[in-house]
């Protein structure tokens, strides 16, 4: 959780944390600042102090609503550094990131840098800052950082924001279901009032829409993958094709909190009217190992032995996995579960490589997400929840939904 930063960085022996980019769709900036139209803000926290946010003038309004300490950039001179580096753009913007960091008291040691900002402008303000500050080192950190190992477990507010988006997320997965069923039938192919066939583009259409009239953000797009497509795990479904009956729809929702906050992730697959007998024989062995994995979790467990339980369990099924064959593309191919949270993929990891650190710690918030995928034959299941481990030790799904395969159609 936030409160526990400062221990976090003085165990990785950093100083402090630097945070550039937008505020919106930036987790690392939004952690801190809860979002708000800022285009483009630098904040800087020493280790044990309150983090300054520098904001643009024009956005002072939008930095105030953080409740942060913050400085106007208008504030830096910036004319005056130009003059000092003789017009020299990027040695004029490393002289204020310089103050910034004197401001807050930092002028040498080691600080972390996290954020959202285009690669190339940030290597080249970082390469010149670390010439001007050559007692000063920015860390870069990969996977376990700082900043995910504080976003791994959630406060109080931070589960119930996330249970609201799993409201929001199943009110629309229901709409859908409402909005399949509610089509005639002719010759296996759901058809719409004027006659024409109806497509997964136009279903998709209508997710986003029910989104945005329940207040949320869909940024990531969505999965409704119908046939071969559904044996592809990430594919997201072709936009052209027919809502057929009997074949496995994945649908995999996943909005957030508009400007970029909590996420909430959901799976169901569905059958339209009727489950051929190996698509229902799939659904069955995906619905055991999910039922399986939601019975074992416990507090404090070890995320990669339920990986490990759920690669066994499926193999003793006669299924493929990533155990036995990491290069496999049918079968079991990916992990049991992740994190959720300002991510829609952060602490903690469920893979083979997970740390002993990826644990199921009271306040974290994860996914438990077991699939087959077979594209060859036309089949794809995977059924997904997302789970709150409570501070109180119970773990349970954040917003229920039915595991149905069978959506039963009209005929006529």
């Amino acid at each position: 959780m936030k409160k526990d930063i400062d221990q976090l960085l003085e165990s990785r022996n950093l100083d402090g944390l630097l945070i550039v980019g937008p505020g919106q769709h930036n987790p690392a900036m939004y952690y801190f600042t809860g979002g708000g139209h800022l285009t483009s803000a630098i904040l800087v926290k020493k280790r044990g102090s309150e983090p300054l946010l520098v904001h643009y003038s024009m956005e002072r309004d939008e930095a105030a609503k953080t409740g942060l300490p913050t400085r106007d950039m208008a504030d830096y001179s910036y004319d005056d550094y130009l003059k000092q580096a003789n017009g020299d753009y990027l040695q004029a913007i490393a002289r204020v990131h310089r103050q910034i960091f004197s401001d807050v008291g930092i002028d040498s040691g080691r600080v972390g840098v996290y954020g959202k900002q285009d690669a190339g402008i940030t290597q080249a303000i970082f390469t010149a800052l670390q010439s001007l500050m050559p007692d000063l080192t920015l860390v870069g950190e990969y996977n376990d950082t700082v900043l995910l190992q504080a976003m791994s477990t959630k406060d109080t507010e931070e589960i119930e924001r996330i249970r609201a988006m799993g409201l929001a997320t199943t009110a629309v997965v229901g709409q859908v279901a409402d909005f399949l069923t509610s089509h005639r039938v002719k010759d296996g192919i759901l058809i719409k009032p004027d006659g024409t066939p109806l497509t997964i583009g136009e279903v998709k259409r209508r997710i986003d829409l029910w989104l945005v009239e329940r207040g949320v953000e869909n940024p990531e797009g969505t999965i409704f993958a119908i046939g071969r497509d559904a044996g592809i795990p990430h594919s997201t479904g072709n936009p052209s094709d027919y809502l057929s009956l009997g074949k496995t729809i994945v649908f995999d929702i996943y909005p957030c909190e508009t400007g970029g906050g909590y996420f909430y992730d959901l799976t169901r697959t569905w059958c339209l009217g009727y489950a051929p007998d190996d698509a229902l024989s799939l659904y069955e062995d995906v619905l055991a190992v999910y039922q399986d994995s939601m019975r074992e979790l416990e507090v404090d467990a070890l995320c990669k032995d339920f990986q490990k339980r759920a690669c066994d369990l499926f193999e003793g099924r006669g299924h493929p996995t990533i155990q036995s064959n990491p290069q496999t593309q049918v079968g079991y191919v990916h992990s049991l579960g992740h994190g959720v949270g300002l991510n829609i993929h952060e602490k903690p990891s469920f893979n083979k490589y997970a740390l002993e650190s990826d644990r199921l710690t009271p306040g974290v918030v994860i996914t438990v997400e077991p699939g087959l995928y077979y594209p060859e034959r036309g089949l794809g299941v995977r059924l997904e929840d997302t789970v709150c481990v409570g501070h109180d030790g119970q773990i349970g799904v954040l917003a229920e939904f039915p595991l149905d395969l069978v959506l039963p159609m009209k005929e006529g």
